[in-house]
């Protein structure tokens, strides 16, 4: 009897999604479900018009609005006749002449899109998803591949429920040793682009395990996954377990209480086998490590918050120009002018609950304006039941409405030109948050502590 080959949790997922494979080409691969937003799929649904398509799957793909909504309390456009207002009416119509279920404002539903498809319940393990944003890797957090794909393949996958592509190599990522004070899974997933850099990971789906990652929330494993693009990965996962289950039940998209079991038994075989062979194995060790903050312009340079900013060359040169920092200082201590917490890496009920313990019974220093904003609207009315928005009103930094706000220049909300802003958003590209901008990726509770001192600081001093 021939012996099978162990498998690791990608290809078996992979494998049984491939629809046709041929040597030389790439694979003919099946998508579950598709998120849309209004920013990458006019021109999609525009293409199924213009050639009289209809969408394969409507019940597999859901929309919301995200990036260019307006956060402010009264949800209004400075100016009516911006062109955010514009996707936004469009996506509105798209999905009503196309019949896709749409999260909209006011539905209770709407957010960013990888906050509102874990929280419904409508991602889930053994799942390929796709959406026209690079950080779909968000879902891998549940055992799912989810991968970013460009406008053009946005059509593609609604028009035939599958996309081309070629089969990755895989990543293990082991985090070994214990989370010490003050550090989260954003701290984490730092340290991993840090220590192999922004290209360590390409061509690769990575697998996230060890101690370290078991232990993890669930929304602490989707800021780990949201990231994994940062390093390069085509995408990141994490092996589904009792955590992940536990998380899914009761939601509004989860499976019924008479599927339950067939559900979690299949969910279950989503585990790598004992001796599963990887592409590549990187290890990083986490014990008595510090919180982590970005100093330049790209996700892996970055320091500890207790050490100082590395000796200078040729390529870096420029980061410590746009950033106005020099070799030898220390991050801690430089003043700061914004602070935003929100985005699809830390904008969850978690994140909030983290952030208003640092900052309850303080105030936000008087050179920084604050901006917290929940990655959706079911976070929001979480944050409201538990006085939270209280707590950060009273400090200074009101919440507002759901949207991807200030983590990109694509809406009202940006950082001014040659401000510093401490981020828990995923990336600090020049130009990023706002042209000139300057932005120090953080945790939420790094950015709290920030928002009261007006600097980078150690938020371990108030734990």
């Amino acid at each position: 009897m021939q012996k099978t080959q162990p498998k690791n949790i990608i290809q078996k997922i992979w494998d049984t999604h491939i629809v046709s494979s041929s040597p030389g080409f790439p694979d003919i691969f099946a998508i579950d479900l598709q998120l849309v937003h209004e920013v990458t799929s006019p021109q999609a649904f525009a293409e199924l018009r213009d050639r009289n398509l209809s969408i394969h799957n409507p019940a597999g793909t859901i929309a919301t609005i995200d990036h260019n909504v307006s956060t402010a309390k009264n949800r209004l456009f400075k100016d009516p006749k911006t062109d955010s207002e514009k996707q936004i009416t469009t996506l509105r119509q798209n999905c009503q002449d196309f019949e896709v279920k749409l999260l909209d404002m006011e539905s209770g539903m709407q957010g960013i899109v990888h906050v509102v498809g874990p929280e419904q319940g409508i991602t889930q393990p053994g799942m390929t998803i796709v959406c026209g944003d690079s950080h779909t890797s968000t879902h891998g957090a549940f055992g799912a591949i989810a991968f970013g794909v460009g406008t053009t393949e946005v059509a593609h996958v609604m028009a035939t429920g599958c996309i081309l592509r070629e089969k990755p190599k895989t990543m293990l990522v082991k985090f070994e040793g214990k989370m010490g004070k003050g550090i989260t899974s954003k701290d984490l997933i730092l340290k991993l682009i840090q220590q192999i850099g922004v290209g360590g990971a390409t061509g690769h789906i990575i697998e996230y395990a060890g101690k370290a990652i078991q232990g993890l929330s669930m929304e602490e494993r989707l800021t780990i996954c949201n990231m994994s693009i940062e390093c390069g990965a085509r995408a990141g996962l994490v092996a589904p377990d009792q955590t992940t289950f536990d998380y899914i039940k009761g939601r509004t998209c989860a499976p019924t209480e008479q599927e339950w079991e067939a559900a979690t038994s299949y969910w279950q075989s989503l585990r790598s086998d004992p001796d599963a062979e990887y592409d590549k194995v990187i290890t990083v060790d986490i014990d008595g490590m510090a919180p982590v903050v970005t100093w330049g312009f790209n996700p892996a340079q970055s320091i500890s918050i207790d050490q100082i900013l590395p000796d200078t060359n040729d390529e870096i040169q420029k980061a410590y120009d746009y950033v106005k920092l020099s070799p030898g200082e220390k991050l801690e201590g430089t003043p700061i002018d914004y602070v935003f917490i929100g985005s699809c890496t830390n904008a969850r009920i978690e994140d909030f609950r983290a952030a208003a313990k640092i900052m309850e019974g303080k105030q936000v220093a008087d050179n920084v304006t604050a901006y917290v904003v929940p990655g959706s609207e079911q976070v929001l009315k979480e944050c409201i039941a538990e006085g939270l928005d209280k707590i950060f009103e009273q400090a200074g930094a009101p919440m507002r409405n759901p949207g991807c706000s200030m983590c990109l220049a694509m809406n009202a909300d940006k950082v001014p030109e040659g401000k510093r802003c401490a981020s828990t958003s995923n990336r600090n590209f020049v130009g990023r948050q706002g042209k000139g901008s300057i932005t120090h990726l953080m945790s939420p509770i790094m950015a709290a502590a920030a928002a009261i001192e007006g600097k980078i600081v150690d938020v371990r001093k108030y734990i």
